[in-house]
């Protein structure tokens, strides 16, 4: 029988139960839905992970106190107190590798501006500090190197902070805030960063000269971290390797001891989170795979019920002549057009749901061709997997039987 013929028959049956046929579709259109949807979040929060990482900058050293142990009793990581701004400089000055570097102390406060207030953190830093995080300013100046010598009261603000303290739309450059009763005067406003991918918000900071807020607004003679930048973004293992032997000589680090500092790059940090998020993807994609083959199970239980239902056809098809093949690929192709038209919808509802998962929750999404096409092969595979079984019951019939069946 020519296969113009079995498109046309297996056509002519789904069309006589058109709800039936939706029934049975809908568990592929929920399945390949859910893996579109499930791909393009873990896709999205890929990307703005690494968008988030690489605003940070490609070649960034960032060094923290390892956690110590006192009394058998381990600390946080960062939280003892043995780097210092002398540390920062002494890497400045004795690593050829490194290109600058800055010690990073931070503080919090109320932040007034005429009858207004706001709650935010202040973080005091060297002028490079821009050129390793690769921030820029929209608006005004960076304080320089005389503002770090001086103490200068001076500080960049992040649009959050313009946003709540500037709500008449007064240019905040040139203003004057108070930060715990000490004015500062705005010199420049940050690009906008938005949020990371922990949700904290990278506009609502000051920033100012590592020695005014270590001076004035401070009181500990250590610093939580010491961010550098390497002179090759392709490969910081050499200046990493004279930072650590920077500190090791200067903290007179004993060998074989555990370490009193952390070195971390941002190419580290880069491959924990796309790894963290591959994984999820994965867990997500075989979670909703998950209803893909639900949907199977349902195309093979209701091909059981037409084989059942249309045994006497069956039976007369193959008493004037079809052959056992012909009958098989008719069920055959009646089930993979059940998994294709279905593979077709669950396209468009995957799209769907993914502009309303970015629109309505704001989450990051990307579909990607690869995803969209695996999908649909998968229920072009399914069709054929579960279709098989009752195509092959349907052949196999005796046409006496299959006549005599009521």
């Amino acid at each position: 029988m020519k296969f113009e013929n079995l498109f046309k028959i297996a056509f002519r049956s789904l069309s006589k139960n058109k709800m039936r046929t939706f029934l049975t579709m809908l568990g592929i259109i929920i399945g390949v839905g859910s893996v579109i949807t499930m791909l393009a979040i873990g896709e999205g929060s890929r990307k703005s992970i690494q968008e988030q990482i690489s605003k940070l900058g490609t070649n960034v050293i960032i060094i923290f106190a390892s956690a110590m142990r006192h009394g058998g009793v381990a600390s946080a990581a960062g939280t003892t107190q043995l780097l210092t701004q002398a540390d920062a400089d002494a890497i400045a000055t004795q690593c050829p590798e490194v290109q600058y570097v800055t010690p990073v102390v931070n503080t919090g406060g109320q932040i007034i501006y005429g009858n207004q207030n706001w709650q935010s953190s202040v973080t005091g830093v060297y002028p490079n500090f821009f050129a390793i995080r690769n921030q820029s300013v929209v608006d005004g100046y960076y304080f320089t190197e005389a503002d770090e010598r001086e103490a200068a009261k001076v500080c960049v603000v992040g649009q959050t902070v313009v946003d709540h303290l500037f709500t008449d739309g007064t240019n905040p450059v040139g203003a004057y805030i108070r930060i715990n009763k000490i004015p500062f005067k705005i010199l420049g406003v940050l690009e906008k960063q938005g949020q990371n991918s922990w949700g904290r918000d990278q506009d609502d900071v000051i920033i100012a000269p590592f020695s005014t807020v270590y001076k004035r607004m401070v009181s500990v003679d250590y610093v939580r971290q010491i961010l550098a930048s390497s002179k090759s973004g392709s490969d910081m293992n050499p200046a990493i390797s004279e930072i650590s032997a920077v500190l090791n000589q200067r903290h007179k680090t004993v060998p074989g001891s555990d370490p009193i500092f952390t070195v971390r790059t941002q190419l580290q940090f880069e491959q924990t989170a796309n790894e963290t998020s591959r994984v999820l993807t994965l867990l997500l994609a075989s979670i909703a795979g998950i209803s893909l083959l639900v949907g199977g199970i349902g195309i093979m239980n209701i091909m059981l019920v037409s084989v059942t239902e249309r045994t006497r056809e069956i039976g007369i098809r193959l008493a004037i002549g079809a052959r056992g093949r012909d009958v098989l690929l008719q069920f055959l192709i009646e089930a993979v057009i059940l998994s294709l038209l279905g593979g077709l919808i669950g396209v468009g509802t995957g799209m769907l749901a993914t502009h309303l998962v970015e629109s309505g929750m704001h989450w990051p999404v990307s579909i990607t061709p690869d995803s969209v096409t695996l999908s649909f092969l998968f229920a072009a595979i399914v069709g054929i997997f579960f279709g098989w079984y009752p195509a092959r019951k349907a052949a196999e019939l005796n046409p006496i039987d299959a006549l005599r069946y009521e």
